[in-house]
């Protein structure tokens, strides 16, 4: 990474030194960044994750089966010959041996987990790489960077950063394909007609009216919720009052019977 970096300065104070007269245009993207803003990518990374727990469930089945294998012969190797546990010891050491390529094969350096790490990169770095290569185009600039490459970039001012720009123009390409009506098209073209500073006060905006309108629903449910109590609180009275009255009426009945009992056995 040293080296790099030295290689870098190197680069770097050659440009200054052949475009003197010429201040130098540079930005930065970071990727990271961007990858976890592209939808696309976010739902590929959930399935590769769904994936690599399935192949660490079934490291781990493995590990437990070897073990179970060493535990079982210890336990029983007074029992055995020297033949069979020279047997068992020969089939535990295939199953670790088998283990170990599986693991190799799912996670190593050439294995399945990088394979399609890289199969699922590859898409969204490509579109990265187009849209650095338009904004460097249209506006001139000497030099991009990643800011999570082994540049050496330990410090870098916001004002350098392209990451929105980029995303920006992920998002209008992936909306162009989607465009099905004449309508959309026009509202598109308005779209890529502003500025990232409009976008910002655009977003803002509708921040602002989606703050107001959450205000208000949470008004709402909370009117709602206290008609609801009042309702309950009714009811709950109005069951009571009947409980009390049907109950001093049963009263009344069983109170009845009971003189009417006591009469027809004193007669």
């Amino acid at each position: 990474m040293l080296r790099r970096t030295f290689l870098l300065i190197v680069f770097i104070s050659l440009g200054f030194g052949t475009y003197a007269q010429k201040p130098m245009n540079i930005g930065y993207v970071d990727m990271e960044y961007i990858l976890e803003n592209v939808p696309e990518y976010q739902q590929a990374s959930t399935q590769l994750d769904q994936r690599v727990e399935d192949w660490q469930i079934e490291i781990e089945q493995k590990r437990n089966e070897i073990a179970e294998m060493k535990s079982s012969l210890e336990n029983e190797r007074a029992l055995l010959t020297p033949e069979l546990i020279e047997e068992r010891e020969e089939e535990i050491a295939y199953q670790q041996e088998q283990a170990t390529e599986y693991e190799q094969k799912r996670f190593g350096p050439k294995g399945d987990y990088m394979i399609q790490k890289r199969q699922l990169i590859k898409p969204i770095q490509d579109q990265v790489f187009a849209a650095v290569q338009e904004i460097a185009e249209t506006r001139n600039f000497d030099f991009i960077f990643d800011r999570n490459a082994e540049s050496g970039m330990l410090f870098a001012k916001n004002r350098f950063d392209l990451s929105d720009q980029v995303l920006r123009s992920i998002n209008r390409a992936a909306n162009r394909r989607q465009i099905e009506t004449k309508q959309e098209e026009l509202e598109l073209e308005r779209a890529e007609a502003r500025t990232a500073e409009e976008d910002e006060e655009l977003s803002a905006r509708e921040q602002a009216i989606q703050n107001r309108k959450n205000e208000r629903e949470a008004l709402i449910e909370e009117r709602r919720r206290k008609q609801d109590s009042i309702k309950e609180a009714r009811q709950k009275k109005f069951e009571e009052r009947r409980e009390r009255i049907l109950r001093e009426r049963q009263e009344k009945r069983d109170s009845i019977q009971a003189a009417r009992t006591k009469k027809d056995t004193i007669n």
